[in-house]
């Protein structure tokens, strides 16, 4: 029998302990701040929305990679240019935190990090061309993999994880699907490690709002069906079964369909969709009130703790 994990709810200690059980097998126990992974979210609000090609951009590249850099084992900065539908040229970053950067048995969590450059579901029409704040489509998926990785650097997974927070991400526009993603997209083609491999790759967008719902995405389950019953299996045993429901979903082009399609990596997107609103998302999508009183930590809570467990049970 190998190790026995024992995994503790969310809370606002930070405690990793271990205990001894019956066979005499070290236990690794981890607990997801929530008030912690809060905080990130605030901190990246707090310099405003990171539009690429604005100085909060720039602030807030600086201040994930300084964070990477207290945990990770490796961190990676990839600068790139890319072009957007509208013709205009952005000067990007995609930035990823690893821990043992050698194994070969290897997960990949990724989440974009920029903000939308316009908003232009708001209700008003003249805040159409405001940026988005973005606490939750950006801040919160984020603010997750910052407090795993903060975790991580204390119990130290058995396996590898690369944390790849990409940029350009929502810099696109209806009806042209490959608008959207631009980080991701040159990442899938030019990878931070040459000839980089996951054994599968999980998205987090949109994962802290009040009242969030993760249905299973129609691309994750076309792409890689074990990995959503896997993730789904890890929330429910937590707990966390009302939010991660055992139903199907709508289908949405995001960071996880090219990293299917061009990286050929089993990849699924962990997404709050909401069939009954009239944008199929939280009322603050894509509009100047994605702030922070759109976030619950609950939902950061019920995400986090799920990713913690999965990756001390591998």
């Amino acid at each position: 029998m190998g190790m026995v994990m024992a995994f503790t709810a969310c809370g606002s200690g930070n405690s990793t302990t271990t205990t001894s059980t019956t066979e005499a097998k070290q236990a690794k126990t981890v607990e997801f701040n929530a008030d912690s992974a809060y905080q990130y979210v605030k901190q990246q609000c707090d310099m405003g929305p990171r539009v690429p090609g604005t100085p909060a951009h720039e602030k807030c590249a600086q201040w994930l990679t300084a964070q990477l850099q207290q945990w990770c084992d490796t961190t990676i900065v990839q600068p790139a240019q890319v072009t957007t539908f509208d013709g205009k040229t952005l000067n990007i970053k995609n930035i990823v935190g690893s821990f043992n950067p050698t194994a070969t048995n290897r997960i990949l969590l990724l989440a974009h990090w920029d903000c939308r450059p316009w908003a232009d579901n708001d209700p008003d029409e003249a805040n159409h061309k405001q940026p988005v704040m973005g606490a939750n489509d950006a801040a919160s998926g984020v603010a997750v993999m910052l407090e795993l990785a903060r975790n991580l650097s204390q119990t130290r997974p058995d396996v590898g994880v690369d944390l790849l927070m990409v940029d350009a991400e929502d810099w696109g526009t209806d009806g042209d699907e490959d608008s959207w993603a631009l980080g991701t997209q040159y990442w899938a083609s030019n990878p931070h490690v040459a000839g980089y491999q996951a054994n599968y790759g999980i998205l987090l967008d949109m994962v802290g709002a009040r009242g969030a719902r993760f249905a299973q995405e129609y691309f994750s389950l076309q792409y890689a069906q074990g990995v959503v019953s896997l993730v789904w299996d890890t929330a429910a045993k937590a707990g966390y079964g009302n939010l991660f429901v055992n139903q199907h979903g709508g289908a949405i082009t995001d960071d996880h369909v090219m990293v299917n399609r061009i990286a050929s990596i089993p990849c699924i997107d962990i997404i709050d969709m909401r069939p009954d609103s009239d944008t199929g998302f939280f009322d603050g999508w894509h509009t100047t009130h994605d702030t922070l009183d759109q976030i619950d930590p609950a939902t950061l809570c019920a995400v986090g703790q799920t990713l913690a467990n999965l990756i001390l049970d591998l």
